[in-house]
């Protein structure tokens, strides 16, 4: 599996006791599929991405990432961890506002350390190629202000790709979308998955479009209920 938690536990403090966000949660995704994790606001699905990303470390449990269990890691090896292994797709997309579509992604290359003029010549190369990917061939040159939500959201998802990660992290892709760009953006979530073999998970409230996700997975009170798997997985 190339993403895995197991037996993980998340609290956070409250007043004078601990409120339980994950409890005792086991859940896995294998490359090429898209697993989609739904629920109310406060069940647990915003946490369950953060420990599955790295960014939090849960009270007990594993989390393996690629093959590599994260426990115990250090700040500077987690870092390396994301930069290189996962991808995250935020729920509000934080891009530039002076960068061009290309420019958001090939500063992805510079953050990664690939600053020799070979890099950024395949660097440029590789963001053309991802915003053709996402269906943005002939915006590569336009700010975010010039970019509706639907393709600012193909922006960011085609940042998150840019150092070819195994993981794939997706925050509410749909919460500012109308129905259609919504529906667009899911089946490009799930095309991009299979194509190019990530383990992704989807968090979402809104289950409208998940008709093509290979597995619906629901979060109640810190604890996971399967819901759908498809005949492939």
């Amino acid at each position: 599996m190339s993403l895995r938690l197991t037996d993980v536990t998340l609290t956070y403090p409250d007043g004078q006791s601990r409120l339980t966000a994950l409890d005792r949660v086991t859940f896995a995704v294998p490359a090429g599929a898209l697993a989609a994790v739904v629920g109310p606001s406060g069940s647990g699905k915003s946490s369950l991405l953060a420990v599955a990303a790295t960014l939090i470390a849960p009270d007990s449990g594993t989390v393996t990432v690629a093959g590599a269990d994260t426990t115990g890691l250090g700040r500077a090896a987690l870092t390396d961890l994301r930069r290189h292994t996962i991808g995250i797709v935020f729920q509000q997309s934080n891009l530039l506002p002076s960068l061009t579509a290309a420019e958001q992604l090939r500063v992805m290359a510079h953050l990664d350390g690939r600053g020799r003029a070979g890099a950024r010549t395949r660097a440029r190369t590789r963001a053309l190629d991802l915003l053709d990917a996402v269906g943005l061939a002939g915006q590569a040159h336009r700010r975010p202000h010039q970019l509706s939500g639907g393709q600012r959201q193909r922006v960011t998802i085609a940042r998150a790709l840019m150092n070819d990660p195994t993981v794939l992290l997706v925050d509410e892709p749909t919460s500012a979308l109308d129905n259609d760009r919504g529906a667009a953006v899911v089946d490009l979530l799930t095309r991009l998955t299979h194509e190019r073999g990530t383990a992704t998970v989807l968090v979402t409230h809104d289950r409208t479009h998940l008709g093509a996700v290979d597995r619906i997975v629901g979060v109640h009170d810190g604890r996971l209920r399967e819901e759908m798997v498809t005949e492939s997985q």
